[in-house]
C-alpha cells in the first residue's frame, strides 16, 4: 500500500472509508487487500463494516478472497459482542439453507460455529 493511501485511511475512524475504498478498487486492490483487511480491524469497533466487507468479497469471490473473508468474520465475532452484525454473515456467508447443513458447518468451520455458538447457545 503506498504512503498517501496508508494516511488517508489512517483517518479512517470506523472502517467504512477503507469498505468505500475495497467496493470502489475492486478491480485493483487485490494485492493490497491483506493490507486493507489489517486497517479495518483496527478501525471498526463494533464489527459493523468488517460484516459488510465480509459479505461483498464473497459476493464478488468468495475463492479469491477467501483467506480475507475468514480474517474479517474472526474479528467481527470479536468485536460485536452485542450481535448486531454477525448474525447476517450465516446467511450470506455459508447459504440460505445453512440450517440444513449445522452438523457440517460446525465441524468444518471454526468461523461459522463460532458466530451459531454465539447467537444461538441453546441450538435453534
Amino acid at each position: 500500500m503506498d504512503e498517501n493511501l496508508k494516511k488517508i485511511l489512517s483517518k479512517d475512524p470506523d472502517g467504512l472509508l477503507t469498505y468505500e475504498y475495497i467496493a470502489n478498487h475492486i478491480n485493483s486492490c487485490y494485492e493490497i487487500i491483506d493490507d486493507l483487511v489489517d486497517n479495518m480491524i483496527t478501525v471498526d469497533k463494533n464489527g459493523q463494516f468488517l460484516v459488510s466487507a465480509a459479505r461483498y468479497l464473497t459476493a464478488i469471490d468468495r475463492e479469491k478472497y477467501s483467506s480475507a473473508i475468514s480474517r474479517l468474520i474472526a474479528s467481527a465475532i470479536e468485536k460485536d459482542r452485542e450481535h448486531r452484525y454477525i448474525g447476517d454473515l450465516l446467511q450470506s456467508i455459508w447459504g440460505a439453507d445453512y440450517t440444513e447443513h449445522l452438523d457440517e458447518l460446525n465441524s468444518s468451520d471454526d468461523n461459522f460455529r463460532r458466530i451459531y455458538k454465539r447467537l444461538y447457545p441453546k441450538g435453534i
